[in-house]
């Protein structure tokens, strides 16, 4: 029986009611007077389903099984056990997603040449990981052990380290799998940085100046004379300066009588090509005393009438001298046709620096020529560069 209104079910009747919209089943039993719904819309179809669950329970009454927990009447969702909400695990933290977002992090802080010539150099060494997952931290050490220098791979491990850091800091992840892995690391002394300082013989100097005057080792392309860069790799041995301070030097840092240079910036390499930075890699501007020699070079390669921004050493078409390009095709094949081992254009730097100091200057002179900290001058050079003597006391 269906109704709209209330009314009193008799004795094992079930009543189908609609209650705010549902239908509801209504009887008493027991004594008790039971409400029980049904979870359906009332509609036409679902009052028939609810005078089937009705019937249902008038037999159950009449036949004595009744259930008066009232479990086996409900509606079959209300029966089924709660449903489990299987909580779906967020996608776990990549190492390649912290690291895209720390170099962005970074980028503010560090100069161009830093990003190019440093970060780009680690973003290279992820990609060739084997795994970017955070929990297999070991297996990404032993593969960069493996594969990567030691002292680069050291460093490496020290950044990854320094990533998961700033992670922490930031809320991404909870903790840092890479603590500690780079104290694991020891490079052996011949992979050190002062192993890469190999400066020249003054007799080793001598002979690259004079081979690259003599253009007898020039190659095919007639347009790289070595005679022309000659002024440029005498300056470089004569003062120590970066190759990358030395290519912008303009004329307006050099005092009218030739006795004072002012190196103030510096060729670099970025993300988006060669720019200049103002300002050198350790200080603003560095100061530079001429000698009677570095005059005369100076006084050699100075046009009559030049402007301040004149470049003192530009290239062949005026522009600004591609170290790269000179290493490559006339500094490598000078060293190979004297039979010179290779060493990197910048170890023009070093051979200064070792023959100063053995020509007597004092370490913290050194370090005022050449933009380097006294601590420096002392630790790569002065301490084990210079033969030891007991003197007489």
């Amino acid at each position: 029986m269906y109704s709209n209104t209330p009314g009193k079910a008799f004795k094992g009747t079930v009543k189908v009611k609609s209650s705010n919209g549902r239908l509801q089943l209504v009887f008493s039993y027991g004594g008790k007077r039971h409400y029980l719904s049904t979870g359906l819309v009332d509609t036409a179809t679902n009052q028939r389903l609810a005078q089937l669950k009705a019937g249902e329970i008038e037999k159950d009454i009449l036949y004595e099984r009744f259930d008066p927990t009232l479990e086996k009447y409900k509606p079959q969702s209300a029966l089924s056990t709660a449903t489990k909400v299987t909580s779906i695990a967020p996608p776990k933290t990549s190492l390649a997603d912290l690291w895209e977002k720390f170099i962005e992090f970074k980028r503010p802080q560090c100069s161009p040449n830093t990003m190019k010539l440093k970060y780009s150099v680690y973003t290279n060494y992820l990609k060739r990981l084997p795994t970017h997952d955070l929990e297999k931290a070991g297996e990404i050490r032993n593969f960069v052990v493996k594969n990567i220098p030691l002292s680069s791979g050291k460093d490496f491990l020290t950044r990854l380290s320094a990533c998961c850091n700033w992670a922490i800091s930031s809320g991404l992840i909870t903790s840092n799998p890479f603590k500690g892995m780079p104290a694991e690391i020891k490079v052996p002394k011949s992979q050190s940085d002062d192993e890469d300082i190999e400066p020249f013989t003054p007799e080793e100097r001598d002979l690259i100046l004079a081979a690259f005057e003599s253009d007898r080792f020039c190659p095919q392309c007639s347009a790289y004379k070595h005679s022309y860069y000659t002024s440029l790799m005498k300056f470089l041995f004569y003062t120590g300066c970066r190759p990358s301070e030395a290519v912008v030097l303009q004329w307006k840092n050099i005092s009218s009588d030739l006795r004072l240079i002012s190196f103030e910036q510096a060729l670099i390499e970025s993300e988006d090509g060669r720019m200049i930075r103002e300002g050198l890699k350790t200080q603003e501007r560095r100061k530079f005393p001429c000698n009677d020699r570095l005059q005369a070079l100076l006084a050699s390669v100075k046009p009559q009438e030049c402007k301040p921004e004149t470049l003192v050493f530009p290239s062949i078409k005026g522009k600004y001298i591609n170290t790269n390009n000179l290493r490559n095709r006339i500094y490598k094949p000078i060293l190979e046709g004297l039979g010179i081992e290779y060493r990197k254009l910048y170890q023009t730097r070093h051979t200064f620096i070792t023959l100063a100091l053995e020509n007597g200057l004092d370490a913290k002179d050194v370090a005022r020529l050449v933009g380097n900290s006294p601590e420096v001058i002392y630790r790569h050079y002065a301490g084990n560069k210079r033969d030891l003597f007991l003197p007489e006391f």
